[in-house]
């Protein structure tokens, strides 16, 4: 009783998965079900009802009602709350945040003549190697390494 031709060629004809296709069980159709071999006789199969399509399951109403109030900022409170902050945070949102703020502030400090361009440009390669864990850590890295001029303005 295998029927993997047959449900193969009629996923093929009605266009959905195998898994979709429903062969009639009963003992009396088993023959003529098994000498189906083209799609022809597949279509007259499907057209005595012998092989028909099991309709697809949609999502749960109290799904997409319970999503639509996720959306709303609802049922997000700490008891829904599973894991840390930055657990439930999405590591690449955090590194282009990170980034960004590195980079908006080497180039803060070369507008401002407080690094020179070369300076600039070896920074913002470190910045894209994740040699840096944060602003801070940056920070140290420029103020430790020498790199920090005195602005024109006469401020730091």
């Amino acid at each position: 009783m295998d029927y993997s031709l047959q449900r193969r060629l009629a996923a093929e004809i009605l266009g959905v998965g195998e898994s979709r296709v429903w062969i009639d069980p009963s003992p009396d159709h088993r023959e003529e079900i098994e000498a189906a071999i083209t799609k022809d006789d597949v279509r007259g199969l499907i057209s005595r009802g012998l092989i028909r399509v099991i309709p697809a399951k949609g999502n749960a109403h109290r799904w997409l009602e319970r999503k639509e109030k996720r959306l709303k900022g609802h049922r997000r409170g700490p008891g829904k709350r599973e894991g840390t902050a930055e657990a439930r945070r999405d590591p690449e949102d955090q590194w282009v945040h990170r980034v960004r703020k590195m980079r908006r502030y080497i180039r803060w400090l070369r507008d401002h003549g407080m690094i020179s361009r070369k300076d600039y440009r070896s920074l913002y390669r470190l910045i894209k190697g994740n040699r840096f864990s944060s602003l801070a850590d940056l920070r140290r890295y420029v103020e430790s390494s020498g790199m920090l001029k005195q602005a024109a303005g006469g401020q730091k």
